[in-house]
């Protein structure tokens, strides 16, 4: 069906989805043709000029509670990235317009009790329109999902099988969450204190496979010292997604991982008191809980660009064989990395994952080693088996 956009960025006079515009301008060799969407005319007229793009550059007014709205914006777009969160705030109405009309959508979200809920809900609509629809395409979950199935397949390529576990450790990260993130994690918290079930979401590693419970999980919430390094590791707040998504990425891949795969992550903090130490301090922060950055807000241009990240993916075997893989983000992983992975995702969707189905996905699941080619061609991300 002929539309009159291939990407409706919306939420683009926010600030990440301001950063996901600049980026989609970089990329014009794509042949895909894009559109900024916002509540306000005037804001995106306003956001179009500051980030440089040309005056032709099309503005849709979307108002993401109207139906009127949201309807029309499915008859001009193939696919919606969504940088308007809280998604369990805002984005319900969206999900079920994209699943109904058999449009694709890709978003940042880390909200696992939300994605469960929309997931039972539109499953099926999801399924009969041919829409795909794929959560956490930013720091959370890309980079998790994807590493951890470098290292299944590289394993699998050279034991003949996967490995039963495989360990995520953070061994450097500079940068700051995003607002977003922030006011996301708030929210969760708002609706696990007055929603029966959400709380239990939140706990269950499983949550996000509907009908199948695995293995017991390692919970990461306290420091140790990790068996397989020999260093100290710290809890890692994006685990609590991270973990949720891998298990679904294995669950929608027919467990290809095998049914008792058992995956964590944790911070590294390193070796002796100092690495106990930090691991401590770690453990203790509840700077996710203040109110330091509002969604809207975030880090200069070169702040951005001076964070980093790696990730390093041990997958180990019952045999003792094991593989490592590292993945590398060459900015902060809240918005500079985030915004190019993102739309990195909804560019590989569209042009490279056309044999995937309708329904709630992955990044893993529906775009594997095709997002991986393309968020190291373009989106400064490395992926290496050291």
């Amino acid at each position: 069906m002929t539309k009159e956009f291939d990407i409706v960025v919306h939420g683009a006079t926010g600030f990440t989805g301001r950063l996901i515009a600049e980026y989609l301008l970089t990329r014009a060799d794509t042949g895909l043709t894009w559109a900024m969407g916002g509540r306000s005319l005037d804001k995106l007229q306003a956001v179009r000029d500051e980030i440089g793009a040309p005056a032709t550059t099309p503005l849709v007014v979307i108002e993401s509670s109207d139906e009127a709205s949201l309807k029309s914006l499915m008859s001009k777009t193939h696919l919606v990235i969504s940088a308007v969160g809280p998604y369990q705030l805002y984005g319900n109405e969206l999900i079920k317009a994209c699943a109904e009309s058999g449009v694709d959508y890709v978003d940042l979200c880390g909200e696992p009790a939300w994605m469960r809920h929309m997931i039972d809900q539109h499953q099926a609509a999801a399924q009969k329109s041919g829409a795909r629809l794929v959560f956490s395409c930013g720091f959370d979950s890309s980079p998790f999902d994807l590493g951890v199935l470098m290292a299944q397949n590289e394993m699998t390529q050279r034991f003949g099988k996967p490995a039963q576990r495989v360990r995520g450790r953070v061994r450097k990260m500079k940068g700051t969450f995003s607002g977003g993130t922030a006011a996301s994690f708030k929210a969760t918290m708002a609706a696990a204190a007055t929603q029966p079930g959400v709380i239990d979401l939140l706990k269950n590693p499983f949550s996000l496979t509907p009908g199948f419970e695995g293995p017991r999980q390692p919970t990461g919430h306290k420091p140790m010292v990790d068996e397989v390094m020999g260093v100290w590791v710290a809890p890692f707040i994006m685990a609590t997604i991270n973990t949720r998504n891998v298990h679904r990425s294995n669950f929608l891949l027919n467990h290809v991982w095998g049914a008792d795969f058992v995956y964590d992550e944790m911070m590294v903090t390193g070796a002796g008191e100092k690495g106990e130490a930090i691991a401590n301090a770690i453990a203790q922060d509840k700077s996710m809980s203040e109110d330091k950055l509002k969604p809207g807000e975030g880090p200069s241009k070169a702040e951005r660009e001076a964070g980093h990240y790696d990730v390093l993916f041990i997958a180990t075997n019952e045999q003792g064989q094991s593989v490592q893989v590292g993945v590398k983000g060459d900015r902060d992983p809240g918005y500079g990395s985030t915004s190019k992975m993102i739309a990195e995702a909804a560019i590989c969707l569209l042009k490279d994952a056309t044999a995937t189905k309708g329904g709630f996905w992955t990044p893993a699941s529906a775009m594997g080693t095709a997002l991986i080619a393309r968020l190291q061609s373009h989106a400064g991300l490395t992926f290496t088996v050291e």
